[in-house]
């Protein structure tokens, strides 16, 4: 039987093929939208069964073509710019087309494993999986919000593994092809490298320069715990996937300089001293995120721990120094591993 993987080439997606083919799984069906055909590079190390559009999968999925076959459904894909105006396009990305799934899986028993999102919480100080706590911003987080409510209301009466995640600020390989949408990290590591200094916000929020927080998680823990619930299919319901942990921006800032001035043999420094030295320079908030812009997100994850996921995430000084080490290695630099499991 076959596993699909939906939003294939993108991010998360990306990540999920390579840790499943690892776990020795190739009758993979990728699905995806190609229009940003640049993510195509993200599965050229993945090995798959077949590529489908988007389009065509829909298709496929409603005259039956999967009935029957399918063991797992792992629904990665969606439009994730919380900057999107045209909320017709995102209703019908994000909801509908989870919709559609949630329907199959719960007519073929078959279980699905979905993304959510942070965005769900809006502005809310409280980040934890109960209704009181999420008032989303903007129509990505609605979207979001949606699918959950509706996942709420069918899962007792399912019979199937339905589990939603919401995911905090993921960052880490294969992210790239998100450009503007791409984490604070991939932002700073190509600022220090094109200009020698990383940007981040002035004060917002009530929050000193670069000290706006937020949940950073890495992409590896994000699968793991992707991978934890495909082993583990009597826990269901919608989680919250992060760190527990705030950090700052200035925290990523100085994680970032410091595994690349590590990779060049060079000692790391504070941010004192990255402040004075001018390779943290402070940018203007951007007017266009007046109120729809999170100041502050910390991942309540008492429910997953309930659940039983056990596993430690990576703190931001972690996480960041590996995922630094291997842009570097994209682009021909050196790096000694052993700093991303100091």
């Amino acid at each position: 039987m076959t596993t699909i993987v939906t939003g294939a080439a993108g991010f998360i997606g990306s990540n999920l093929v390579r840790a499943l083919n690892e776990r020795g799984e190739r009758d993979i069906i990728a699905v995806d939208n190609l229009e940003s055909a640049d993510k195509f590079r993200n599965l050229v190390d993945c090995e798959i069964a077949d590529f489908l559009d988007k389009r065509d999968f829909q298709s496929l999925l409603a005259a039956g073509e999967f009935d029957g076959d399918v063991k797992a459904i792992f629904h990665q894909g969606a439009c994730s710019d919380t900057m999107e105006t045209d909320g017709r396009y995102m209703m019908e990305n994000n909801y509908q087309y989870s919709v559609e799934l949630l329907d199959f899986c719960i007519e073929q028993d078959v279980p699905l494993i979905y993304a959510s999102s942070a965005a769900v919480y809006g502005g809310s100080s409280t980040f934890r999986e109960e209704r009181t706590f999420e008032s989303p911003l903007n129509v990505y987080g609605y979207s979001k919000f949606l699918f959950d409510q509706m996942v709420r209301r069918r899962l007792p009466d399912a019979g199937i593994q339905i589990a939603g995640f919401r995911y905090f600020n993921v960052y880490g390989r294969n992210e790239a092809h998100k450009s503007r949408m791409a984490s604070v990290a991939w932002h700073f590591f190509n600022q220090f490298h094109g200009e020698g200094k990383v940007r981040p916000f002035r004060g917002s929020g009530g929050y000193e320069d670069g000290e706006q927080r937020r949940d950073f998680v890495a992409v590896e823990d994000v699968v793991k715990v992707n991978l934890w619930f495909l082993d583990h299919p009597q826990a269901r319901g919608v989680f919250n996937v992060g760190t527990g942990r705030a950090q700052s921006f200035n925290d990523v800032a100085v994680a970032t300089v410091n595994a690349c001035r590590a990779a060049r043999g060079e000692s790391a420094l504070s941010l004192a001293e990255l402040r004075a030295q001018g390779t943290i320079e402070y940018r203007e908030f951007p007017p266009a995120l007046l109120g729809k812009y999170q100041h502050f997100t910390q991942a309540d994850m008492s429910a997953l721990k309930r659940i039983g996921y056990a596993a430690p995430f990576l703190s931001v000084e972690q996480g960041v120094a590996g995922y630094c080490g291997w842009l570097l290695k994209q682009q021909g630099g050196t790096w000694d591993s052993g700093t991303a499991n100091a």
